[in-house]
């Protein structure tokens, strides 16, 4: 559903930060842009019908409500060169995740957010990222067999089972429970987080948001999400948090059925403002 809403030149809308950016690129102006936002609709494979490949036009709508100013950094998102890659064609598969790698590898900027689209998209987001470590913000392990978007990583109570608690444990993956995000802190948690996927200083890392980790009342667009989950809130800092460290190449947001949003758009909404935190975390590391 487009928007259509007023303009004023004193309230930039980060949709047009992403429109003029992307203008400049095309036309060849020198130097790397900051960030990338990039559609990767993939839906065929996944475990339950979903409509999620019309979730990055969705999201790229719903910047249009949102200007560029980080009131909490007194600082403007404009200071970064932001650029808009479009969607990727049929992602999914084998062959798509090769287009998908394709089309992120002719970025060499700082950062890249992919729009899912399901979470088949992590791999191929992150590896041709050059990514060699995950965090992963999920109601569920995704260790699954196959190809599909329970499978991208190979605990929540309800949501997963014994063995693939028992994989992850063998597979050294560090598990974090939802309730000792809520005892110690989400700042907390992702900082221990993006040091055990960074290998300290120098790696890279690749941030994996499946937005069904939120509590299911404020994103009605995702199918898998359960009562109890992070809030909006929660989710928000997460990807502030991601942006700012500088060992994150890559985001994605993923799970998301647009067509299955609630009539405020919340869910849609939600994505567009993890996007913009994501790009205000980034403008904060060239300010501390």
């Amino acid at each position: 559903m487009s928007v259509d809403l007023p303009e004023d030149p004193r309230w930039p809308r980060a949709s047009a930060w992403f429109a003029d950016g992307t203008r400049r690129w095309q036309a060849g102006s020198q130097g790397l842009p900051d960030l990338a936002l990039i559609g990767v609709p993939a839906h065929s494979t996944s475990i339950s019908p979903t409509r999620a490949d019309r979730t990055p036009q969705a999201v790229r709508e719903a910047l249009a409500r949102y200007s560029t100013w980080v009131g909490s950094q007194a600082a403007d998102l404009r200071d970064l060169w932001a650029v808009d890659l479009g969607d990727v064609e049929s992602p999914d598969g084998v062959d798509g995740e090769l287009r998908t790698a394709r089309a992120i590898e002719a970025f060499t900027g700082q950062l890249v957010v992919a729009l899912g689209g399901d979470n088949s998209i992590t791999l191929a987001v992150a590896r041709a990222c050059g990514a060699d470590g995950l965090i992963t913000l999920d109601a569920h392990h995704d260790l699954r067999d196959g190809m599909s978007n329970g499978s991208p990583v190979r605990r929540n109570d309800f949501a997963n089972s014994g063995d693939y608690a028992a994989r992850a444990r063998d597979w050294g993956i560090t598990v974090v429970h939802r309730d000792e995000v809520e005892a110690r802190g989400l700042t907390t948690v992702m900082g221990e987080a993006l040091e055990i996927a960074g290998g300290g200083a120098h790696g890279r890392v690749h941030v994996d948001i499946d937005v069904d980790v939120c509590d299911r009342s404020v994103v009605p667009a995702c199918p898998a999400a359960m009562p109890g989950g992070l809030s909006a809130r929660e989710l928000r800092l997460a990807a502030r948090l991601s942006g700012a460290d500088p060992r994150v190449v890559s985001v994605d947001f993923t799970e998301v059925d647009a067509t299955a949003d609630s009539a405020d758009q919340r869910t849609v909404r939600l994505v567009a403002l993890g996007v913009l935190e994501v790009a205000a975390g980034l403008l904060s590391r060239g300010r501390g």
